[in-house]
């Protein structure tokens, strides 16, 4: 069962981290980086932001947590 403190906890994380997500897509968007490495930015923050929401996401179903580095 789900606890209320692990879903408040959740909930943070999610917004904490989303608005870290948009500021760094902003900043991107903002620095003006040639097109090449513009898109490589941007595609390296969407699979870095996915792999923390799935990572995020498997602990509700009792996984642990997966520390990198």
């Amino acid at each position: 069962m789900i606890s209320g403190g692990l879903i408040l906890n959740l909930v943070l994380q999610l917004v904490v981290g989303g608005l870290v997500a948009y500021i760094l897509w902003w900043a991107l968007g903002k620095i003006a980086l040639p097109e090449p490495f513009n898109k490589i930015a941007l595609v390296l923050l969407v699979v870095l932001c996915a792999l923390w929401l799935i990572n995020l996401l498997l602990t509700l179903g009792g996984h642990p947590i997966v520390r990198w580095g």
